[in-house]
């Protein structure tokens, strides 16, 4: 936000009228911005609106409104705090596959670059997200909470298309943040993610991997799961005893559910 303050005065407002506030947000780096839009009222004719007990107003009417010498309240204060958070610019990047067969389970790591995270380097680079099928072997401590899932200093989550394709994949696909790695030159931060996928039927879906850090900034990447179609349980083979004669075979099918 620009650090000037602007006025807008002598603005008339009839009662019932609605007045649109246009607030620009320009940031130079991935860190969130703070700022307050305050709106000032006063009668058009100057009189005051009458209070009796103007000089013992209450904590909470002192900061919205301004008391005149005279007593009353000479104008209505509305205060609205306003936060600004930059997100990386949507980039054509490939998506990170994730495909694995019905009925059975896969892990990938998933690698994530961060630019301009560290305040005051700007985003010399793409942020770009890579697929690798290397063993998810290291272990880091990390806090979880409901929600977004939560490091000391990045917060994130999948994000679906609609609220039926996360009833699909939200109890069928895991995700840790198992290790982090930050470029002191290029300001470049790396998370690397594991990725579960345990499919129970043959979909395919998109998603899309939101990271937020928590001095503000928000990543946006796509991803990809893919089921195929899972392997032939068994074989049924049906022998004839004879034409036009009928050759019956049985055999249990065990429901999962209830």
């Amino acid at each position: 936000y620009h650090n000037d303050l602007f006025y807008l005065t002598g603005t008339r407002l009839a009662p019932k009228e609605k007045l649109d506030i246009p607030v620009s947000f320009m940031p130079e780096t991935m860190k969130m911005y703070e700022a307050v839009v305050v709106i000032h009222v006063m009668r058009e004719n100057g009189e005051n609106w009458p209070y009796e007990d103007s000089a013992e107003l209450n904590e909470d009417l002192k900061s919205s409104v301004t008391v005149a010498e005279n007593g009353g309240i000479q104008g209505i204060l509305w205060i609205y705090p306003v936060h600004g958070i930059p997100e990386a610019p949507q980039q054509k990047l490939v998506p990170a596959v994730v495909r694995c067969r019905a009925r059975q389970r896969i892990e990938r790591r998933v690698e994530v670059l961060l630019t301009g995270v560290v305040p005051g380097v700007p985003a010399t680079r793409n942020s770009a997200i890579v697929n690798t099928n290397k063993p998810a072997n290291i272990q880091e401590e990390v806090q979880v909470t409901d929600g977004f899932s939560t490091t000391v200093e990045f917060l994130y989550e999948l994000q679906y298309q609609s609220n039926e394709i996360k009833s699909q994949l939200g109890a069928l696909v895991g995700m840790d943040l198992i290790q982090r790695e930050r470029d002191t030159e290029s300001g470049i931060v790396t998370l690397i993610f594991n990725i579960v996928f345990a499919p129970n039927k043959p979909m395919r879906n998109k998603a899309t991997l939101v990271v937020q850090c928590t001095t503000g900034g928000v990543w946006k990447f796509p991803m990809l799961f893919i089921a195929t179609e899972p392997e032939v349980d068994d074989v049924i083979n049906i022998e004839a005893v004879g034409l036009n004669k009928e050759s019956i075979v049985g055999f249990k099918l065990t429901s999962q559910t209830r």
